[in-house]
């Protein structure tokens, strides 16, 4: 699917499936196939359509503003019949920012453990990539912003650093950079008045279920699920769970 932005920039997705829209938007570093193995599982009830986020396109030029990733979103949208949105990540700050601008468009939103703000600088990060090494800069951001273990951290750098995912690291440090900007938006959040499902791993790093936990008071109509024995990835390694759980949202919205 392609889609015209307000200022004439094209928007990109994959479009699947028939039924109620569902509009996915992947966390950093990923891309359309992030989201597949979950996508694949909701399709054949539901039309899945995974947004390829105008942060991560490499055919497109930084900077890029999360307002002009909310202008991608909502061009997207504009082709479906209010979509639920799902945002994993980095990718539900932006769902979230989409429905601050534009609540009527949509049905209501899955969120996976958004980082919202406040949050840290990365300019230990950024300096590294600076002296050209992307790899050992995404180690540094996965392990002082993150909260990913050291080890972890270390090997994911490593093998990003010397794959074709490198030219996408500059690419999380303006994403990152862009949240740290918005610093704190509860205030906005609380005016959202659409269903959200709020899901968290009982491994991921404890800031992120704190956010979860703000979130979870300020947002008027929130509930919480808790997947056990997952981390910030389910998508990766629990898509059944993690498909089952937007399909229930789903129904319960009918």
């Amino acid at each position: 699917m392609r889609a015209t932005a307000i200022d004439g920039s094209v928007a990109q997705a994959v479009d699947e499936g028939l039924g109620s829209p569902i509009l996915v938007i992947h966390g950093g570093m990923g891309d359309p196939s992030s989201w597949q193995r979950v996508t694949e599982r909701l399709r054949p009830r539901f039309r899945t359509v995974r947004l390829h986020r105008r942060q991560y396109r490499l055919d497109l030029p930084r900077p890029i503003t999360m307002a002009d990733e909310v202008e991608h979103v909502a061009a997207i949208a504009a082709e479906l019949d209010r979509p639920v949105l799902v945002g994993h990540s980095s990718g539900a700050v932006l769902a979230l920012e989409t429905l601050v601008a534009d609540p009527s468009s949509y049905a209501g939103a899955v969120l996976y453990e958004p980082p919202i703000g406040p949050v840290r600088d990365a300019g230990s990060a950024r300096a590294v990539l600076d002296e050209g090494n992307p790899g050992k800069a995404l180690t540094v951001f996965l392990h002082d912003i993150v909260g990913m273990p050291a080890a972890s951290a270390l090997l994911t750098g490593f093998v990003i650093g010397r794959s074709g995912y490198r030219d996408r690291v500059v690419r999380q440090l303006d994403d990152h950079d862009q949240i740290h900007a918005l610093g704190v938006r509860l205030p906005q959040y609380a005016k959202v008045q659409l269903p959200v499902l709020l899901i968290g791993g009982s491994k991921s790093p404890a800031h992120l279920g704190d956010k979860l936990d703000h979130l979870q008071r300020t947002l008027p109509n929130a509930r919480r699920l808790l997947m056990h024995g997952q981390g910030h990835n389910a998508e990766m390694h629990a898509p059944d769970r993690l498909a089952a759980a937007i399909e229930t949202f789903m129904d319960e919205l009918k």
